[in-house]
């Protein structure tokens, strides 16, 4: 059984149930049920708390008691506007909302024709929005996630219900780049990044796939063990190995040099890795950038950035929360919803684009983004 949160108004129940209903249609949400009322855990879309997994499953987008951004019956404005104050930062401390009316928006990307890209995982649609313009539709997919580009400035997007990665071109059409490891298919494709020697490195989390679906062996000689949760290279000449076993990795991002990637680790603990990668493309040595555990505000370690000062952004409990290259927090960037990913844009990168479960806003900051490598060869 699935009840209204308490608290809200007709209005506000009547939005939130037809939510509800688009969520709740999708195979995904009826996967994730299952795996919540067997593991009583958090996922990145549901919060199952020990009630919840007897009585209610309530998406967080819409419970206003925890993060308080509940939109009204026309998706207009959210209850408490989000303003920030971080003068070293930001240069404007309210976010704009460029589009709302989706279920659960994630793998933001900037191209630089002047549009950004970006999922529905929910619905299963990679849109792509022009500022000042409708969102459009570019294609279904199979619960497409992260996205970025490879050399050639095609689009590479994960799709974890197909549990691949993929290359969409752009009328559309989808070819898949990756769906295999060690003969067994992949888990959940998360997130994924291109350096600048042409590699893709991408995330693959196991928890919310059962055990009897995963498929991918332990490593030879070793019985009744699970460790397939891992960040994998897919080389220039299309090999594929792995970089490095992590807990849950997630959302990904280097440094400005491309010797440090980050990688979210999105539970049970909330912390960022710094893998230190050599320029063969291996891990030479791995530690814990920044511990994010901090506070009781809903929020989890998943999109991340970095910017041309070489600050680490990433998304936390309360909204993104802003890195100095030494790990020291320097403070959160608050969005009226919570906030799921994001990435830099605009013709001189600094436009912080942030996908925010319904709706997709952006703000501006001081310093550019780190350019994407095909940004600087188009440049030539």
């Amino acid at each position: 059984m699935i009840t209204t949160p308490p608290g809200l108004t007709a209005a506000q129940s009547g939005y939130w149930q037809d939510a509800l209903r688009k969520t709740t249609e999708t195979p995904e949400w009826k996967r994730d049920l299952d795996l919540a009322k067997r593991s009583d855990e958090k996922s990145d879309e549901t919060l199952c708390t020990k009630q919840a997994c007897t009585t209610y499953v309530i998406p967080l987008q819409f419970l206003a008691i925890n993060n308080r951004a509940l939109l009204d019956i026309n998706g207009k404005e959210p209850i408490m506007p989000a303003v920030n104050d971080l003068p070293d930062i930001l240069e404007t401390a309210e976010a704009e909302r460029l589009a709302t009316g989706f279920v659960f928006t994630e793998g933001p990307l900037w191209h630089p024709d002047g549009y950004y890209y970006f999922v529905d995982i929910r619905t299963n649609s990679l849109y792509r929005l022009t500022p000042g313009k409708a969102a459009e539709l570019v294609t279904k997919t199979a619960g497409g996630n992260g996205t970025t580009f490879d050399l050639q400035g095609r689009l590479i997007m994960c799709e974890g219900s197909g549990r691949r990665v993929v290359r969409v071109s752009p009328d559309g059409k989808i070819e898949t780049l990756v769906d295999r490891f060690q003969g067994g298919c992949f888990n959940r494709p998360n997130d994924v990044v291109c350096r600048s020697d042409g590699s893709i490195f991408f995330t693959d989390p196991d928890k919310r796939v059962p055990y009897s679906e995963r498929e991918i062996p332990p490593p030879a000689g070793i019985d009744n063990l699970w460790d397939g949760a891992c960040v994998y290279r897919v080389a220039p000449d299309s090999a594929l190995s792995v970089l490095a076993h992590c807990e849950y990795p997630n959302g990904l991002a280097f440094s400005p040099d491309e010797r440090t990637l980050y990688v979210a680790n999105t539970r049970s603990s909330k912390y960022i890795h710094a893998l230190e990668v050599d320029a063969a493309g291996k891990m030479v040595r791995r530690r814990i950038f920044a511990d994010m555990n901090a506070g009781e505000e809903p929020g989890i370690p998943d999109g991340m950035k970095v910017d041309s000062l070489g600050r680490v952004f990433c998304t936390g409990p309360g909204g993104v929360w802003v890195f100095t290259p030494d790990g020291k927090r320097i403070g959160t960037i608050r969005f009226p919803e919570q906030a799921v990913n994001f990435a830099f844009g605009g013709a001189d990168l600094r436009t912080l684009f942030c996908c925010a479960y319904t709706s997709v806003y952006t703000l501006r900051v001081k310093a550019p983004g780190q350019p994407h490598p095909w940004y600087r060869l188009r440049a030539r």
